[in-house]
């Protein structure tokens, strides 16, 4: 059923993109930065064809006709999303061409093509084509005898046209450009910032590839291939086997997208559209370089000047005079009282990873459990882990190996932890489990004690130094019951469970927050205070909009800060004109969820894990914990007010379109935090 004033999905996801392109537009960005905005962007619309235009494109595929809650039919949304995919790419390929290189040029970071390589140089990289790249190239023919290759998702590939001088045959082939090769080669051995893209590189070398053959015509190619998995957990007797079967599947996904070199002639694009089974609506003509998310690299580069400036997380106060080596100490600390943190502003490290760390190896340890949803390769809490099952410690490990692109990473891990001893559970059938929890049993002379961490981000100490995320630790007894009662749960049968101080999804999240926005609705009506503030990463539950509506209707004011899908509309007469919403992108990514309800006075703070979409509430395993520190309350409240502050610089969104006030002298949200945090001593 089609509901009024609705922001369809796909269009909002393209709406964040877009934000993010605009970052690298930003001239007052620094440069390199802007690179790396570049690449973002680009990635961003990988996984959105991967997912998103895949799963429209399988209803298509299965004859869906009827119209979304937004009021798009499958055909028309595809229509509308090629659009503004193609509104997208030529905005990046002009920002690229027009605004970036010009710059770095200027500070000696250039791209270069074959023409352009001075003797030496040329020299060079011929030389590292004979020795490096020429014996890993294969190229593949396609005639009568070899049928066109199969090609692999996101890799980027020369289509070469080949004529036999005897027969005057053409042929198509393809050459796969190597992934294990540096995507663009320095033009000298030691210190060169001139860079030749790989496919260049072999380009002008494809005669060695087709000896006696004459090259015709060269031009890149991309393939998108559907990358979702669908896994029926009710058939699957064993889940990590049947998991690693489907991401075998999933290699050989249907195409979704092809992006091809600009100017190349249409009959070749039809070709090559024919071969792939991808229909013009998903053919998207792209100036080279293709494929941005590797200028990631170059963004990489050690020009300090054209980075954001240095910056060190610092060791949260109430840690920050223990010696992390020691454990009794460590957890005094937590036994004093709730510790917020905010990350990265706040060390990840010093904090979540030396909890763990520290219970790994004390021997008052009887116990951890931890959720684990995505994870760093290296990870130090999967060491943790293993080493306090080594200890003889009873761990268990709550793994998500349906984490989406983790998928692999997942179970590696679980294998690995399984090998050392870790009890590895995957949650509740039919249930992702989002939640980012970690329990410690201890035995201490008072008796058995329990301390907790429950966060906003995951377990990642490598994402942790970009994400913006909340995370408290306590040893708070309801608290750590809840956890208790919530672990036991995940691990063995307890659908019944009730919390204190926890929401869970998918019991009793939903209608959690379903009365609190009631219970604003009715201080409105009865004149005392009322008000919704939300800090989340997506908004997109139709029914959470329209409860918001209603709110918003009924007099309470509503501010909502959202890094990425809105379904929201605001600004509407008589619908919505008392809701504000707002989105803050930059240095680091808004990663945390925080919601605010004012309560009549007497507010109410909730962090955690979910947003509000269908999934988070209904098809994960999802925690919201309530706040009841009052200085927690004042810091995470100057939060929201810097974020949502007219002086901040972000986005604005008027009913479905977003808009950046041109306005100098605003505050950056990052600089600001990163400036309040070093002289919070």
């Amino acid at each position: 059923m089609k509901i009024e004033h609705l922001t369809d999905r796909e269009i909002s996801w393209l709406s964040f993109d877009q934000r993010v392109l605009e970052l690298a537009e930003d001239s007052t960005v620094p440069l390199l930065e802007r690179l790396r905005f570049l690449a973002i962007s680009s990635s961003n619309l990988d996984e959105f064809f991967m997912v998103r235009v895949a799963t429209l494109m399988s209803k298509i595929e299965n004859d869906v006709t009827a119209a979304n809650v937004a009021g798009y039919k499958p055909k028309e949304l595809l229509a509308l999303i090629s659009t503004k995919v193609n509104e997208l790419v030529s905005r990046q390929s002009k920002t690229l061409h027009d605004e970036i290189l010009p710059e770095l040029k200027k500070h000696g970071i250039e791209f270069v093509k074959w023409e352009q390589l001075d003797e030496t140089e040329s020299a060079y990289v011929a030389k590292l084509f004979q020795d490096r790249i020429f014996p890993v190239l294969t190229p593949l023919a396609v005639d009568p005898t070899h049928p066109f290759p199969y090609i692999s998702g996101l890799s980027l590939n020369l289509a070469v046209m080949v004529k036999n001088p005897a027969t005057q045959e053409e042929f198509f082939a393809r050459v796969k450009v190597p992934e294990i090769l540096p995507r663009f080669i320095a033009t000298a051995k030691f210190g060169s910032t001139r860079f030749l893209p790989l496919e260049d590189l072999i380009a002008i070398h494809l005669q060695e590839l087709f000896p006696g053959m004459a090259i015709e015509d060269h031009y890149t190619f991309r393939v998108t291939r559907n990358q979702d998995i669908e896994l029926d957990e009710d058939e699957a007797e064993d889940l990590l086997l049947s998991l690693e079967q489907e991401l075998l599947r999933r290699r050989f996904g249907p195409p979704v997208r092809l992006e091809i070199e600009a100017g190349v002639d249409d009959a070749r694009v039809s070709k090559l559209g024919s071969e792939l089974g991808i229909g013009v609506e998903n053919i998207f003509h792209v100036n080279a370089p293709l494929n941005l998310t590797s200028l990631h690299k170059i963004a990489d580069l050690d020009f300090s000047e054209l980075k954001y400036p240095p910056f060190r997380s610092r060791t949260a106060k109430a840690l920050s005079e223990v010696d992390s080596e020691d454990s009794d100490l460590f957890f005094a600390a937590i036994r004093q009282g709730e510790i917020l943190l905010h990350h990265p502003y706040e060390s990840f490290t010093s904090s979540v990873v030396h909890f763990l760390e520290n219970a790994a190896k004390d021997p008052q340890v009887l116990a951890i459990k931890q959720t684990l949803y995505r994870t760093s390769g290296d990870s130090p809490i999967i060491e943790a882990l293993i080493e306090a099952a080594e200890a003889g410690k009873q761990v268990v490990a709550v793994i998500e190996i349906r984490a989406r692109f983790d998928e692999q990473n997942n179970v590696r891990w679980a294998r690995k932890l399984e090998a050392a001893g870790v009890h590895v559970v995957y949650g509740l059938m039919g249930l992702k489990t989002h939640a980012k929890l970690s329990l410690v049993v201890r035995d201490e002379p008072q008796g058995i004690r329990r301390y907790c961490h429950i966060g906003t981000g995951n377990y990642n100490p490598k994402t942790a130094r970009m994400y913006e995320d909340l995370g408290m630790l306590s040893a708070d007894v309801e608290l750590t019951e809840d956890l208790t009662r919530l672990f036991n749960q995940l691990s063995g049968f307890g659908p019944q469970s009730t919390y204190s101080r926890l929401l869970v999804a998918p019991r009793t999240l939903r209608s959690g927050l379903t009365e609190r926005i009631d219970r604003e609705i009715d201080h409105a009506k009865s004149g005392r205070p009322a008000g919704i503030q939300f800090k989340l990463n997506s908004i997109l539950d139709e029914g959470f909009v329209a409860k918001l509506y209603k709110a918003s209707q009924a007099g309470v004011k509503i501010e909502l800060l959202i890094r990425g899908i809105c379904a929201v509309q605001p600004g509407i007469k008589g619908i919505s004109e008392n809701i504000v919403v707002k989105s803050v992108l930059g240095r680091f990514l808004e990663h945390s969820r925080i919601y605010h309800f004012i309560n009549g006075g007497d507010d109410e703070y909730w962090i955690g894990s979910a947003d509000l979409m269908g999934r988070n509430l209904d098809r994960r395993v999802e925690s919201l914990v309530m706040v009841q520190r009052k200085e927690h309350h004042v810091r995470l409240q100057s939060l929201l007010d810097l974020g949502l502050s007219e002086e901040t610089s972000s986005w604005q969104l008027s009913e479905t379109t977003w808009s950046r006030p041109n306005k100098k002298g605003l505050t950056n949200i990052h600089a600001e935090l990163i400036d309040h945090y070093s002289k919070d001593r």
